[in-house]
């Protein structure tokens, strides 16, 4: 229950600023005040979509580096992988020893990886409560701004007429459709870079260890 307790932390903020919003878009026009520089006046909906998308994902990501450690996180997976690796093999060599000692060890292993996880979800709320008003925001843009700038419809290349950003696929509205495939890439690459960064450093500071012992 405690490792779910934040989980449940971010569906009831959902909720809740959701039910705030309602269709008046109540904190899309709070926020609009801020984004609004933005908008463009609803002439360039998808450099909207990119600049908006790159403050959430910087934002977040400083949020999880700040929150976490991603050094200590890695070679948490790292261990565990190298460990579901030894035991696979083990069962494929049918060597019962070494499978009797990998599972009595394997109890320690899942408190490890479910120790890292808990991490992770403990730094989901405060992320959540960045990400979630600024999906709120463009919600406001697309329905409110777009509207009003006659300017909903965006052209892409397998669809010569265009795609409304208030259109449906499945239950998924057009915009949050474009809005996923401009920040998850986006997210990757600031993710991978943060991670470069913080390990690089943590180098340079084993090596200048190394050379003071």
């Amino acid at each position: 229950m405690p490792s779910m307790l934040p989980m449940l932390a971010v569906l009831m903020m959902i909720m809740i600023l959701y039910t705030v919003d309602g269709p008046n878009h109540n904190v899309g026009r709070i926020l609009n005040y801020a984004l609004g520089i933005f908008d463009f006046g609803g002439e360039y909906p998808v450099l909207t979509l990119m600049l908006v998308g790159s403050i959430m994902v910087i934002l977040s990501t400083g949020l999880r580096t700040l929150m976490m450690d991603s050094l200590a996180q890695a070679k948490s997976q790292h261990v565990m992988s190298a460990f579901n690796k030894e035991m696979r093999q083990a069962r494929i060599e049918n060597n019962l020893y070494k499978v009797k000692k990998l599972t009595e060890m394997q109890p320690q292993m899942m408190a490890a990886s479910m120790e890292s996880s808990g991490k992770m979800m403990k730094a989901m709320p405060i992320t959540m409560a960045v990400v979630i008003p600024i999906f709120l925001w463009i919600r406001y843009f697309v329905d409110i701004t777009l509207r009003e700038a006659g300017n909903q419809i965006i052209q892409i290349p397998w669809s010569v007429a265009g795609v409304s950003l208030t259109s449906t696929f499945w239950f998924l509205p057009a915009w949050i459709l474009v809005y996923t495939l401009i920040s998850i890439p986006l997210g990757q690459v600031i993710t991978r870079i943060v991670k470069v960064y913080q390990f690089r450093k943590r180098l340079h500071e084993l090596e200048a260890g190394a050379e003071f012992q």
